[in-house]
């Protein structure tokens, strides 16, 4: 078995895939993390892919309405830059976010497994099954390509 090809938000290969804009469609829940006193100022998540993150003290933690357990953080600047509050708890992500099949990165390969370096941590996913999606930051993180067919649509 292959390792996983490694991706890194600077690689040059990034400069060089065609990404496409996508607007998210979903009204998400939202809260900051904020450990009580003793308590410790990270908080490892596992993604329904089996995937690591770290969420630290300040993240906001947001979630589909329809999955509350599939949470994600999000660091407060990024938040901030991509997303508004519509109501105490909720949030619309008004950024458009840059889309582009992972398995450009495999060269068609749908079974290559690649380990993106996101925010969070690295995460390690199959490309055929993942977009890899690029922020208002230069950040990178893989998408599932199903929840992307559900949630999102081609900026006009």
């Amino acid at each position: 078995m292959k390792e996983p090809l490694v991706l890194l938000p600077d690689d040059p290969l990034i400069n060089s895939l065609n990404f496409k804009p996508y607007r998210h469609m979903v009204l998400r829940r939202v809260v900051p993390f904020v450990p009580g006193d003793g308590q410790p100022e990270t908080m490892e998540m596992t993604t329904p892919w089996g995937a690591k993150l770290t969420a630290r003290k300040g993240d906001l933690l947001v979630s589909e309405l329809e999955k509350p357990d599939d949470v994600w953080p999000v660091d407060p600047h990024i938040f901030d830059e991509t997303y508004v509050i519509t109501a105490p708890g909720f949030c619309v992500k008004r950024a458009i976010t840059l889309l582009v099949p992972l398995t450009d990165v495999t060269n068609g390969d749908e079974d290559r497994m690649v380990t993106v370096h996101t925010i969070e941590g690295p995460v390690t996913v199959r490309a055929g099954g993942f977009l890899l999606a690029k922020g208002v930051e230069g950040e990178i993180w893989p998408y599932p390509k199903a929840k992307a067919e559900e949630i999102m649509k081609p900026a006009d």
